[in-house]
């Protein structure tokens, strides 16, 4: 089975490590994958969308990126529109998509969240696609 990494890349450390937490996890379970990469968090939901448009043969889709809050309003609706437009891939398009998107207020709390020898949310999104991925299986989703 093939899962699509896609990730932002405005803070490409911390995409990077979310990333490695991902690959982890999906080689642990024995996925194959595939990684692209988009400018910033706000673009991850379309990426997905091509994908899986362009039938490309991913049962699941794992999103990550970090959103850190600034001084003006623009973290806000980042944060809010690309949570929603994943949140209807999900349940309107019946994706499995595991949701990494870190939306913390510094580069500290980007660091512990993302860090595969921490929290590892990367690796845990991984998880949860994978999850997502056998439910679609047990109600005849997926073949």
């Amino acid at each position: 089975m093939k899962i699509l990494i896609v990730e932002a890349r405005f803070y490409e450390n911390i995409a990077d490590e979310l990333a490695q937490g991902a690959i982890q996890v999906l080689e642990a379970h024995g996925f194959e994958y595939d990684r692209i990469s988009v400018p910033g968090v706000f673009e991850v939901p379309g990426a997905i969308r091509f994908a899986a448009d362009g039938n490309d043969g991913y049962e699941g889709y794992v999103a990550l990126g970090c959103v850190i809050r600034g001084e003006t309003s623009h973290y806000d609706y980042v944060c809010e529109e690309s949570a929603h437009a994943l949140q209807n891939l999900i349940v309107k398009d019946k994706l499995a998509i595991g949701y990494g998107i870190l939306t913390v207020e510094n580069q500290d709390q980007a660091w512990a969240r993302c860090s595969v020898e921490k929290l590892n949310k990367g690796g845990s999104v991984a998880k949860a696609a994978i999850r997502m991925i056998e439910l679609k299986k047990q109600y005849g989703l997926i073949r």
